[in-house]
């Protein structure tokens, strides 16, 4: 596999992902977002990327009596996609918006690598990327790409994450822990609640590269 940016904010292309593969698919077919994805040099030519094509399905349009992992294409150039935008009072601010993996390839670390090479592309044009999780197992994924803990919400009550573009964050396990700790008072799954507890006691995961 390996990762391409498409486009960086407000020039990046509509890219067309289908919603039974992909979670947001939506949110990668509006104006003014920057793409970056990872493709799959086995499956079909990157040729084959939709972009600028119409709107994906209505979600309401898609499923059906069928599981939803029997709808992903392997074939699919598109194995994961980040959309970002820069902020709106600091142009120095990428935000990474959205971050979706392909339903048959969750669980292998792409979302994290992806969000590492992102921040590592863009030095050019932002000096700060940032990310705002509202799950254990995402603030998790995104510390091994090198964000660390800002110790905001938004208005959301998404914890925000941060990092300079150029390096990793400082690996502070009081930082790590710090942040961890706000996700306890919230509804949490059961395999939340144990991932939680696993990791206060483990600490901070080592950074990833890009691959």
């Amino acid at each position: 596999m390996y990762h391409r940016v498409l486009g960086w904010p407000p020039e990046g292309p509509q890219l067309r992902l289908d919603y039974r593969a992909f979670a947001y698919a939506g949110k990668f077919h509006t104006p003014n977002a920057g793409v970056v994805v990872t493709l799959d040099p086995e499956a079909r030519p990157t040729a084959a990327l939709d972009l600028d094509g119409p709107p994906p399905a209505p979600v309401d349009d898609v499923g059906g009596d069928r599981a939803a992992d029997e709808w992903v294409d392997p074939d699919d150039p598109v194995v994961a996609a980040v959309a970002c935008n820069a902020d709106r009072t600091d142009e120095s601010v990428v935000w990474l918006r959205y971050v979706t993996v392909r339903r048959d390839r969750r669980g292998e670390g792409i979302g994290p690598r992806l969000t590492r090479f992102v921040a590592a592309r863009a030095p050019e044009r932002f000096e700060t990327a940032r990310i705002a999780v509202n799950n254990p197992f995402s603030y998790h994924a995104l510390w091994k790409a090198g964000f660390a803990d800002t110790g905001r919400e938004t208005g959301l009550a998404e914890r925000v994450l941060e990092r300079p573009t150029d390096a990793a964050a400082p690996n502070d396990p009081e930082r790590y822990r710090a942040g961890l700790r706000s996700f306890g008072d919230r509804d949490l799954s059961a395999d939340e609640v144990a991932f939680l507890e696993h990791k206060q006691k483990a600490g901070p995961p080592a950074r990833i590269g890009t691959e």
